[in-house]
């Protein structure tokens, strides 16, 4: 059998000391296959959230191991971390993250700024995402003049600039109508399914969770029994 891209093992996150401490993760053991579509599901503060950011490798477990394609993240520098993460990870939130005065491309072509690729193929590599999220009429707006579901789209085109891997989607339809929803959904099930992408996905709406390969069950820190659930 082939190595899991992702793993967490009996991974905890705490935080505060004493009297203040709060385990929001409290020895949780999981493997995503590389290519599949994986939704975390829970309620509000079940550490759903919390485990997307230990396995994007944006947060280090109190205890446990987090291992990318079998090699264990707490091994590596701060640098190394960044620059892994930036080169095989995309990200899309709920929130957007967008600089609202910065043009579209600029927003789409930061990972890559921040990978010191020269400009002209950040551009390059910019308005060919733009191009496969049809946002390519957009690339000198200001993201500010953007709709919700243009922001979204932008979002998805930074996640893909970098050609990842993996995506990690945070509920990355929370902010937008039903019907524009369903558009991003499709947009990245078609990444999941079509390129091959694979695609981790936190989110309460059990619509979203149905369509995607396999749900894992958060609850109270811990994956719930019999909580792991293929579709």
């Amino acid at each position: 059998m082939s190595v899991p891209i992702l793993s967490a093992r009996n991974v905890t996150r705490s935080y505060g000391q004493g009297a203040t401490r709060f385990d929001a993760l409290k020895g949780v053991s999981l493997d995503v296959r590389e290519g599949e579509s994986l939704a975390v599901v829970g309620k509000s503060g079940s550490g759903k959230s919390t485990l997307m950011h230990l396995l994007a490798l944006l947060d280090r477990p109190t205890s446990g191991d987090v291992e990318l394609s079998g090699h264990s993240a707490s091994r590596l520098s701060a640098g190394k971390l960044n620059r892994l993460r930036n080169e095989t990870f995309g990200f899309v939130f709920q929130q957007f993250f967008l600089t609202p005065n910065a043009t579209v491309l600029d927003n789409v072509t930061l990972p890559l700024r921040i990978a010191g690729i020269r400009p002209a193929e950040r551009r390059r590599r910019g308005m060919a995402a733009l191009e496969q999220l049809e946002l390519a009429d957009k690339a000198g707006n200001r993201a500010t003049n953007l709709s919700g579901g243009q922001k979204q789209r932008a979002a998805i085109a930074r996640a893909l600039v970098n050609e990842p891997g993996v995506i990690f989607a945070d509920e990355p339809t929370g902010n937008l109508d039903s019907a524009t929803g369903e558009t991003v959904e499709n947009i990245l099930l078609d990444l999941n399914r079509d390129r091959g992408i694979t695609l981790i996905v936190v989110t309460h709406d059990d619509d979203l969770a149905d369509r995607l390969d396999r749900r894992v069950h958060i609850r109270d820190g811990l994956v719930a029994q019999g909580a792991e659930v293929a579709a």
